[in-house]
């Protein structure tokens, strides 16, 4: 989905104020400032610029293999195609559609709506969809009108996407955990915390779930388990905000329904993003927020209105180059992303081998107390250690070993997954999945 600045450059280097200039002191600035969910990525950037030749884990990067400058102005020459011939603009609006401010909502929001259509079985009012600056942008408006007071609060299965967080820390709304097994959010423990909610006086109003492949457990809802959570939510009077990142990136059984194709009441708030399907530096991503509002209007209209104050619009050019990915396409995503869907499915073989190959019954570090989940799809592997894997553990791997990662407790906002590391394989290859798994090994025979 969308992702929190896991592209992996090198951090800025702090400078000295000039003499009599103003110091700023961090304690005055807003909380989320210092929040470890905002800096965690500083941390792993630091790092990485400073062992740019380590294999890396760490990043939520899609696979560059396939990318081609070339394909960039094959798709903005598509969409123009489009403007004239579908939508019969003249000169004049073509020109202003790629160049001027542009509608707030966006404009590649009826194509959007054929994807989801085609890929996902989910008929949406094009006027539902709002096109955002990134998902993550979606995130903080979504969160920010839907949390008035401190009253209000969400719910996230832990461990949870580090972006989700950050969104929350930044619009002040305060995160409940619901507990994550091997089928992801434990629908009863999400009953029992909207009653222990409640029950502290305040108002619980969305659950953020993410059903396929979900960052970082690599887990997934059953299907039976999806609909179970649809009637939780229309039982209990909230709103499920479902993110959908990696369904296409499945293991080639095909891809369970979302829980947006299944919602007869409006009770699911949908993200989408391009930016593992197309490439992440569009930052396009939408939301469909169809649910009705008491003058007529919709949830995407009153989201629009705080858009129009944040980033005005989403860059039109970015838009151009998606809405021409789509069209290329005939708007199905799935088709487009065939070989990167092949690349992760290899990617995830050649993990979870090389951890058999060092750490199971017959590999090198047999009875090391390592042990792995087995995703059917995605980008992520999580690896539990013997060890606590901290930022300490990170700095000596990637300082002796050669190998980075991410420690898992960012994911719980520090309140869990002390001992545990995800693995992204998305941007690897397999021969440097080996190298780094055999680094890997090393530090834990290193700590053993």
């Amino acid at each position: 989905m969308t992702s929190v600045s896991e592209h992996l450059d090198t951090a800025p280097v702090p400078r000295a104020p000039a003499p009599g200039g103003v110091r700023l002191d961090a304690a005055e600035l807003h909380a989320s400032v210092s929040d470890p969910c905002l800096t965690a990525m500083t941390l792993l950037n630091d790092i990485a610029g400073r062992h740019p030749d380590a294999v890396s884990f760490a990043a939520g990067r899609p696979y560059e293999g396939f990318y081609e400058v070339a394909a960039l102005g094959d798709h903005l020459t598509a969409f123009e195609r489009h403007l004239v011939d579908d939508l019969g603009l003249g000169p004049e609006d073509v020109r202003r559609t790629f160049f001027q401010y542009g509608r707030t909502k966006g404009f590649i929001h009826h194509l959007i709506a054929r994807h989801l259509a085609s890929d996902e079985r989910m008929t949406v009012d094009p006027e539902s969809v709002l096109v955002t600056t990134g998902c993550q942008e979606a995130m903080v408006l979504v969160l920010r009108a839907l949390c008035r007071d401190e009253r209000d609060v969400v719910l996230a299965a832990y461990p949870t996407y580090v972006g989700f967080l950050g969104a929350t820390r930044l619009v002040d709304a305060q995160v409940r955990p619901v507990a994550e097994g091997p089928g992801g959010i434990d629908l009863a423990d999400l009953a029992e915390q909207i009653r222990r909610a409640r029950a502290d006086g305040l108002r619980p109003r969305a659950c953020y779930v993410v059903p396929d492949f979900a960052n970082p457990g690599g887990v997934s809802i059953p299907e039976a388990d999806r609909r179970r959570l649809l009637e939780l939510a229309e039982r209990e009077d909230v709103l499920l905000l479902e993110d959908n990142p990696y369904s296409m990136f499945h293991g080639g059984e095909g891809r369970l329904p979302t829980l947006k194709s299944m919602d007869v009441g409006h009770r699911v708030v949908y993200f989408g993003s391009f930016a593992k399907t197309a490439f992440a530096g569009a930052r396009v991503g939408y939301v469909v927020a169809d649910q009705p509002m008491a003058d007529g209007a919709l949830f995407a209209d009153e989201l629009a209105k705080l858009k129009s104050m944040l980033t005005l619009n989403t860059s039109t050019v970015a838009q151009a180059v998606v809405g021409g990915f789509l069209l290329r396409n005939d708007c199905s995503v799935e088709r487009a992303t065939v070989r990167e869907a092949q690349v992760y499915r290899d990617n995830l073989r050649a993990v979870l081998a090389g951890l058999e190959r060092h750490f199971g019954e017959d590999g090198a570090l047999p009875g090391s107390g390592v042990s792995w989940n087995v995703p059917e799809g995605g980008m992520f592997v999580v690896v539990t250690l013997p060890m606590r894997a901290d930022d300490v553990l990170l700095t000596r791997s990637a300082e002796r070993f050669g190998v980075l990662w991410t420690p898992m407790y960012h994911f719980y906002a520090g309140e869990g997954g002390s001992h545990q590391i995800r693995l992204s394989f998305s941007a690897l290859t397999p021969e440097r999945i080996d190298v780094g798994i055999a680094r890997l090994a090393r530090l834990v025979a290193d700590r053993a």
